[in-house]
């Protein structure tokens, strides 16, 4: 099995604990309807919300995905990290066995925070990843945090 290790930074004038809590503890809540565009829903289909909960994503229609399953294998939630795997979907390529993530987000200076998220893709053999899809994945990511950032900026008493 090979490994391939991104590790990626974002940036926030949010405050850590709110962009955790809407990120990590509450996301299948929240991110569903503020890009209905891109998911259809986020269910927990196991679990409470801590740690051993298996949540699924299912995408909207007509986008290149139908569905993925995370389990979140750690949650601290006084330190504001997270680390769960991308167990199970045909986001998984034949390639890809899981991919495993580890969130943490910090306060900064400005009030606001930085996001760190190391992902470790696990390959099947010694595959080698495509660029291509990796770039791709990291894009829907930064997506993702600039929607939820621009709700947590507009809506101050969200998640607060």
């Amino acid at each position: 099995m090979g490994v391939t290790t991104l590790r990626q930074e974002f940036a926030s004038l949010v405050p850590a604990d709110r962009m955790f809590k809407a990120i990590i503890l509450d996301s299948h809540n929240l991110v569903h309807k503020l890009m209905p565009q891109a998911i259809k829903s986020i269910e927990i289909i196991h679990g409470d919300g801590g740690q051993g909960t298996i949540k699924q994503t299912n995408f909207a229609e007509g986008t290149r995905y139908r569905y993925m399953k995370h389990r979140i294998d750690a949650l601290d939630v006084e330190n504001l990290t997270c680390k769960y795997s991308l167990i199970e979907g045909d986001v998984l390529s034949k390639e890809i066995e899981y991919i495993a993530y580890e969130v943490k987000f910090e306060s900064n200076s400005n009030g606001g925070c930085v996001c760190y998220v190391k992902s470790e893709y696990h390959t099947v053999g010694d595959m080698e990843l495509n660029e291509e899809d990796l770039k791709a994945g990291k894009e829907r990511a930064i997506g993702m945090f600039k929607v939820v950032e621009a709700y947590l900026f507009e809506n101050p008493a969200a998640y607060a």
